[in-house]
């Protein structure tokens, strides 16, 4: 993750072990921008999953409830935030094991990000062609 409190002076990448430390992030606005919030959560809920020494489904789940709660409580007005994190539970709990949970958290969200990320792209694309050479 960029450290965003580093920028624009020095790009600063942070990895994190433990969704916890995303919530700090989150909570110290390490990560800034609703879309980027967003994928930061659903990520903490998949670092969640993998970090669980659960052995059930509704153990992992119970994990899963736990970890959103705190990871939510960062940032309790941000929309994508929630977006996120509901997105991750959703797909945790249509898994039917735990191993089908754990692949299927951290699939979702590196789709997630990769969606954000093209639509970045797209989004500095069209806005490039409203620019002209010199300007």
């Amino acid at each position: 993750m960029i450290d965003q409190t580093k920028l624009p002076n020095t790009l600063e990448f942070v990895t994190y072990t433990d969704f916890n430390q995303i919530a700090d992030a989150i909570r110290t606005l390490v990560v800034r921008g609703a879309p980027a919030i967003g994928v930061s959560g659903a990520f903490g809920l998949a670092l969640a999953a993998l970090q669980s020494d659960a052995k059930e489904k509704d153990e992992l789940i119970n994990y899963l409830e736990n970890a959103k709660k705190v990871l939510f409580e960062t940032r309790p007005t941000a929309v994508n935030l929630a977006w996120g994190l509901q997105k991750i539970m959703q797909v945790a709990k249509m898994a039917d094991t735990v191993d089908e949970i754990r692949k299927s958290v951290v699939e979702t969200a590196k789709k997630m990000a990769d969606e954000d990320i093209q639509i970045n792209m797209t989004l500095g694309k069209n806005g490039s062609e409203l620019f002209n050479d010199n300007d």
